[in-house]
């Protein structure tokens, strides 16, 4: 609708839930035409909702300083897609899955959630160093860097509560620097130890490396059939089974999450369903009860995530990063330091100083500073010069993209209530 107030005789768009959705919609959609034409938006994976939601949030941040609120959004909804997300997140979280991968898989799960903890501990130690709140570090540790923008903007609110100022515009900045550095730096990094170590690739294996990991995970983990009644559409019944599970978990871990609030813990709203959500998944694991299709519900949850982060973009008030820039930048440099550091002489030794383990750190540097998008763009990188990897190309992403998302937000949420 439009209000009957303005500035200087301009009325201003006041849009209710809906409308807001669907603005997000559509400036996601020009988010993903930006990247399109911007080719170094894709070689570094800045996502399409970052890209179309930021360019909202700078045109507010230019018609602020003329004094005027063009839009006013109604973000109503922006919390219910944060919490289907981080539900789809609980589903993955497969204790089948990762006795698929062996014992390389459960040891990088292992390294990586050793290093979530040490992201937070080295920014608090340097917010603290800085004169700032230790949490502020905390925020730009492994909340953004391991987390991501969406993990940033999902714990924003409690940062905020917490005594942050501005949360949620720090934790899109040190998200975006660290998803840059993670492109920048994995690949000159791998390709420097695979010179140092003087390795070289298997070459027994096709050069089709992201399709055989898939299929090994699928050959352990078959998607269950899906089945419909008679006269339903298989797919839309599919669907609308993946769509129930969903929000089944978001009602029953609404009750987990305010039971643990009755007894003084301070949870994110969706750690509950996340925890209901992992339940379910290893249940039906077990029985095959359910017939819980990830794939669908990895869709579900693509689409929440996009949506809720173009919605909290548009809204982010990137004037609050004014006086708080210079401490953020020295937090997230030394973070890059020390990713660097761990990658090159602590994974690639513990995970075989060979070519695989030069490639696994590669894409270590990718998802421990920005996404599992960042962790494949360095291994394909490397792999297209050097020879095919497979080993890394099923353990990096089944801990980027499964695994370490579900740990993260336990130690933030052991964080927070150390701290805050």
């Amino acid at each position: 609708m439009i209000s009957s107030y303005g500035l200087g005789g301009i009325r201003l768009l006041t849009l209710d839930q809906v409308q807001t959705v669907a603005l997000a919609g559509i400036v996601l959609f020009l988010g993903y035409g930006i990247r399109r034409l911007v080719p170094i938006l894709s070689r570094y994976n800045v996502p399409a909702p970052v890209i179309g939601g930021l360019l909202v949030a700078n045109f507010m941040l230019v018609a602020k300083a003329y004094g005027w609120t063009p839009v006013v959004f109604n973000t109503s909804l922006q919390s219910p897609l944060m919490i289907a997300f981080f539900t789809s997140i609980g589903f993955g979280a497969s204790l089948s899955l990762l006795r698929v991968g062996g014992p390389a898989v459960a040891f990088f799960f292992l390294l990586s959630t050793v290093m979530a903890i040490g992201q937070n501990v080295l920014g608090a130690a340097a917010a603290w160093a800085l004169g700032q709140n230790p949490l502020m570090g905390v925020l730009a540790g492994s909340v953004t860097l391991t987390g991501g923008p969406a993990t940033g903007l999902a714990f924003a609110p409690l940062f905020e509560k917490a005594g942050v100022p501005g949360a949620a515009t720090l934790a899109v900045a040190a998200a975006m620097v660290g998803i840059v550095s993670g492109g920048v730096i994995g690949g000159p990094i791998g390709t420097w130890l695979i010179g140092r170590a003087g390795a070289k690739p298997e070459r027994t294996v096709a050069h089709s490396d992201p399709p055989l990991a898939t299929a090994i995970v699928e050959k352990q983990m078959p998607e269950p059939p899906v089945t419909a009644p008679s006269g339903e559409d298989v797919e839309s019944y599919g669907l609308l089974k993946a769509l129930v599970l969903v929000l089944t978990a978001m009602w029953a871990g609404s009750w987990l999450t305010n039971g643990f609030a009755a007894v003084g813990i301070t949870l994110p709203a969706y750690i509950g369903a996340m925890l209901v959500a992992a339940l379910l998944r290893n249940v039906d694991d077990a029985t095959r009860w359910i017939g819980i299709s990830q794939r669908t519900v990895d869709d579900l949850g693509g689409i929440a995530l996009s949506l809720f982060l173009v919605m909290a973009l548009m809204t982010l008030r990137l004037w609050d990063l004014v006086g708080l820039a210079l401490p953020l930048a020295v937090i997230v440099f030394l973070q890059v330091v020390a990713i660097a550091i761990v990658a090159a002489f602590v994974v690639f030794r513990t995970m075989g100083r060979d070519y695989e383990a030069a490639v696994m750190s590669g894409g270590f540097i990718g998802f421990m500073l920005g996404t599992t998008a960042n962790a494949m763009a360095n291994m394909e990188a490397l792999v297209e010069r050097y020879g095919p990897a497979p080993k890394a190309f099923l353990v990096v992403p089944m801990v980027g993209a499964f695994f370490i998302d579900f740990t993260n937000a336990i130690i933030i949420t052991i964080c927070l209530n150390l701290w805050g």
